[in-house]
């Protein structure tokens, strides 16, 4: 009891410093002794004094001083305690499992009768409150309330009674958890959010073609009832919409009824194709909406960027620009083909024009380059070597499928030995008077070198594919066409304009003609008007459908390869055909094309998807005929193509998870209504 009984700290010392003083001046008297013996004596007799009342006050007094002042001090911790308990602000003490040991009337009100965070908080995971930093927070929700989440050691003392209930590491574990009320916070910030402006554009795709098909006399009603079907879709959701040409629209809305547009999937685009007054075409219209650009000038100009992306796409369809993030609606039908040429025709001159004050022009495909991506090359070859050009063919590997067309270049002695060249060449050759062309590919990271992309001064891009986010964006010439039925129909085209004198060598029609036989499966699919008269000017230049025909023939390997992954096949959800490609030859991802092509030719299959692995990488080959947009499948899996043709690429998985994950896919895209 008397270890208990000690004074010590700061309480000690204000009980022991008048004895301590009293000694000061005792030693003082003994000074002033050889100064003045009188003033000494009464010195010392007063400090004696003091000390002799020091002492019996400090003897005397000692236990009921301690008693005061642990009864203070217990007073004060029962009113610590009440001031816990019916703190306003939620506080518990919980254990390393989550279990609520200890809780204050306002943290009781939140917990009810439940006994373990987790569970009072299914959001909160165990290391959001065991985390050695006592500044984690977490945002969780009870009931319609936010809180913000504050967790940290709960102290114990290390009086030797509390190791009796708690050991070291069980008091080391122990979390004091905070709940501060963000609701009202939360609540500001969602309608400061929700009141923001949002810019939005809107784009009739075949104004001109709608009109046309429709009586001279009902055109004017026409207009009419498109702008109708506008206005209400958006005057519902309380949007300013104002004309701005007599086939474009800008809109006005706040963020809140974003969502409700996502969620609507934008039903704009199906309901205004409900207008028909007799017209033969249905009116189709394309959206492009900009938000979270931190100014109304930087939304607008993602909603410009967004409507580019939509008619880049082939139109029909809504794309929204989130800041980086950008997403897809619609998009479901086939984009009509152009009847007339002028586009072409500009773009070739614009082309000439870029390239007529320079020294040279680099080539460039997509990795494993096929015949449409070849033919291409070798159509924009001859188109430049007709102004004078040096021109070079990025190609690092050649496929099979490529391979003996290719050898026909190397062998002949018409064309120069650096004709082709590696990636490595090229990127020594990017200078000022360097033209890039990217031929079959506008997306950077599947270019045969993308790094000649940052070291091109001036690029340009032709491709037939749908425009993706990671789409070439410092191209200065794009000819993006996605109704094309392949980039070498693209390619015939201009070098129609591109020079009065372009005259193609047979070898050189063979190679164009060849990549538009590929990418149509023989003339059958998404093959328009455009695209014979293409064919038909490879005929005039020498084209031979014979040689072109026997450029597909496969090897028995390779046929063997294909009949498997036929026989193979499993049917998923009554319209999706999906199999497996056995590895065979240096090129099994063409073989994989070829098999998802045959299983189109199946009676009730709307789609297909035939998997490859080659060089680890899972690819994906997927076709449809008119009833299924696989275009946007291959986008969820990080692809793309066309509405009847596309693929993917999958790194890091085996081909069963990929086979599982393209199952998935459908499955979601099933239940969502976006197939």
């Amino acid at each position: 009891m008397k270890e208990k009984e000690k004074l010590s700290g700061l309480t000690g010392f204000a009980a022991r410093w008048p004895v301590w003083m009293s000694g000061f001046v005792l030693g003082n008297s003994a000074l002033l002794f050889f100064i003045n013996r009188t003033s000494s004596l009464v010195l010392f007799l007063f400090g004696l004094l003091y000390l002799l009342v020091s002492l019996w006050l400090f003897y005397t007094r000692r236990t009921r001083w301690i008693r005061d002042v642990v009864s203070y001090a217990l007073d004060f911790d029962k009113s610590l305690k009440k001031f816990l308990e019916q703190m306003l602000i939620p506080y518990a003490v919980v254990d390393e499992k989550g279990d609520i040991l200890w809780q204050n009337e306002a943290f009781q009100e939140i917990a009810r009768s439940e006994k373990r965070l987790l569970e009072l908080f299914p959001e909160l995971r165990r290391r959001d409150f065991l985390e050695p930093d006592p500044e984690e927070i977490v945002l969780v929700l009870a009931g319609e309330s936010h809180y913000r989440l504050m967790s940290g050691d709960f102290p114990i003392s290390e009086d030797a009674r509390m190791d009796e209930w708690f050991g070291p590491e069980e008091k080391s574990r122990l979390r004091g958890i905070y709940l501060m009320d963000e609701t009202a916070r939360i609540r500001c910030e969602k309608e400061l959010r929700d009141q923001k402006l949002v810019a939005c554009l809107i784009y009739l795709d075949n104004y001109d073609e709608a009109l046309a098909s429709v009586e001279e006399v009902r055109r004017s009603l026409l207009v009419a009832l498109i702008d109708r079907k506008i206005n209400r879709f958006f005057q519902d959701r309380s949007a300013v919409v104002r004309k701005t040409e007599k086939d474009k629209y800008f809109v006005i809305l706040k963020q809140k009824h974003v969502a409700d547009l996502k969620e609507d999937k934008f039903s704009l685009l199906e309901d205004v194709k409900t207008v028909n007054i007799g017209n033969e075409m249905a009116v189709t219209l394309s959206i492009g909406l900009g938000m979270n650009g931190g100014e109304y000038t930087r939304n607008y100009e993602f909603a410009r960027m967004a409507i580019d992306m939509a008619l880049g796409r082939g139109g029909d369809q809504a794309v929204v620009k989130d800041g980086d993030r950008i997403q897809y609606f619609g998009g479901k039908s086939q984009q009509l083909e152009k009847n007339t040429r002028v586009k072409a025709r500009v773009k070739a001159h614009a082309m000439r024009e870029l390239v007529e004050n320079k020294e040279r022009v680099v080539v460039m495909g997509h990795k494993l380059g096929d015949i449409d991506c070849f033919g291409a090359a070798i159509g924009i070859y001859r188109g430049m070597i007709s102004l004078g050009k040096k021109v070079h063919i990025v190609i690092n590997d050649v496929t099979t499928s490529v391979k003996s067309l290719m050898d026909d270049f190397v062998e002949s002695p018409e064309y120069p030995n650096d004709l082709f060249i590696k990636g490595e060449q090229a990127m020594g050759m990017m200078t000022e008077d360097t033209v890039l062309v990217v031929v079959d590919v506008n997306r950077t990271t599947i270019t045969e070198q993308k790094e000649l992309l940052d070291l091109a001064k001036t690029i340009v891009v032709l491709d037939h594919h749908r425009q993706m986010a990671e789409s070439i964006t410092n191209a200065v010439l794009s000819y993006v066409e996605p109704y094309a039925s392949s980039t070498c129909e693209l390619v015939a085209e201009v070098l129609q304009y591109i020079h009065d004198d372009v005259k193609l060598r047979a070898m050189e029609a063979n190679a164009l003609y060849a990549g538009i036989v590929l990418d149509t499966n023989n003339f059958t699919n998404q093959t328009g008007v455009r695209t014979f008269e293409a064919a038909a000017f490879l005929r005039r230049n020498g084209a031979d459908v014979v040689k072109v025909r026997k450029m597909f023939r496969d090897s028995m390997e390779e046929y063997k390869a294909k009949a498997e992954a036929v026989r193979q096949a499993e049917v998923f959800e009554g319209s999706y055909a999906i199999s497996i490609c056995p590895p065979c030859g240096e090129s099994p991802t063409i073989v994989g094309a070829q098999a998802a092509n045959e299983l189109l030719n199946i009676i009730g299959i709307k789609a297909s998807i035939v998997l490859t692995e080659y060089n680890d990488t899972v690819y994906l080959s997927a076709r449809s005929i008119d009833e299924v947009n696989v275009q946007v499948v291959m986008e969820r899996l990080g692809g793309g193509g066309h509405l009847s043709t596309a693929g993917a690429q999958l790194k890091g998985c085996s081909i069963e998870d990929a086979k599982a994950l393209v199952k998935e896919t459908l499955k979601h895209m099933i239940e969502e209504g976006d197939l």
